[in-house]
């Protein structure tokens, strides 16, 4: 059975692949508002679906929650929980969700994917359909698509380590939709025209401390090939029941470890008053790090045996930290 936070992420998945699938049609005259409506839904997903996997899938990690209104006009020193028109709960939005991402749950998201994801929504809150538009936004659009797109297949392979492989994930360049050199533009008014020249300033401005880590390649392919190098690990498929179990996946890597150093030090300093991050802390984690119900290392390349690795955990470890730490 999916956790929430699994079914949360392939929901988000869906939406991108719809986003890119509207994109791509040869004839389309909504092209740019629909896919920055789908890819800026489709990236709140993914937040809240992260939120969920290092909040141990609690469902109150994603929830809205507000004072109410007493009956003398104060507020109450409680918060609950926010409920809409039909008396559902309502989630956070977009941004609430990387805040909390980053201030709650001490995940560290690349300020050229914050910065990314305002742009496509200026896009969404900005649209124009009212008449043939000119040449500069169709461009613009694409090119924060295009890093929108890398900056997602990153991320949900990072955080829930799926393989987008089989999936077609680009967009098709302008020159495929063809164009009619005689279409004239009709300035109904200056907003497209401010539009554009806010989004041609941000994206020609600095994209952050790191904003090459975003731009990668989309096509990843796993291949099993004959070969004689003695580097190569040997791989045997059987369907013998007595035969050694195989060993976890990428994907079920990261649903079984989601956390990494940084969100593991946030969560004991958010529930234990006493905690430090000191030398005894680290001699604590590091005996835990031994166990494999708590610990995982993996390579951050996996085709890179002798590359750089990175330890991942599992959220139990929070128990055996109760041992040595008030609550």
């Amino acid at each position: 059975m999916k956790s929430r936070a699994r079914t949360l992420a392939d929901k988000s998945l869906e939406a991108m692949l719809s986003a890119l699938e509207v994109y791509n049609k040869p004839s389309f005259a909504y092209r740019e508002e629909t896919f920055a409506i789908l890819a800026t839904n489709s990236w709140e997903l993914l937040l809240k679906a992260r939120i969920l996997q290092v909040a141990e899938n609690k469902v109150s990690s994603i929830l809205k929650y507000a004072r109410r209104t007493r009956s003398d006009g104060g507020k109450t020193d409680k918060y609950y929980r926010v409920k809409n028109r039909s008396g559902t709960h309502l989630s956070i939005g977009l941004f609430e969700a990387l805040d909390r991402l980053e201030n709650q749950h001490g995940e560290r998201v690349d300020p050229s994917v914050r910065e990314n994801i305002e742009l496509v929504c200026e896009v969404r809150d900005n649209a124009i359909h009212f008449v043939n538009k000119g040449d500069d936004l169709p461009l613009i659009v694409q090119q924060l698509g295009t890093a929108s797109v890398r900056n997602y297949v990153l991320a949900i392979r990072r955080w829930f380590g799926l393989d987008l492989s089989e999936f077609n994930f680009f967009l098709m360049p302008l020159a495929f939709f063809g164009s009619n050199s005689d279409t004239r533009t009709v300035p109904i008014n200056s907003s497209e025209k401010r539009l554009t020249e806010y989004l041609r300033s941000r994206t020609l401005s600095d994209r952050g401390e790191n904003p090459d880590e975003f731009n990668v390649a989309l096509n990843v392919e796993l291949r099993f090939t004959r070969t004689k190098e003695p580097e190569a690990h040997p791989v045997h498929i059987t369907n013998d029941p007595t035969a050694t179990p195989v060993a976890l996946t990428e994907e079920n890597i990261r649903e079984k470890y989601p956390w990494d150093y940084d969100i593991l030090t946030a969560r004991l300093r958010k529930k234990f008053p006493n905690f430090k991050s000191n030398a005894e802390y680290h001699s604590i984690r590091k005996q835990l790090e031994k166990d494999s119900r708590y610990c995982k290392t993996r390579h951050l390349d996996p085709a890179s045996p002798k590359g750089i690795t990175k330890r991942f955990y599992n959220p139990n470890i929070i128990k055996e930290f109760e041992r040595h730490y008030k609550k």
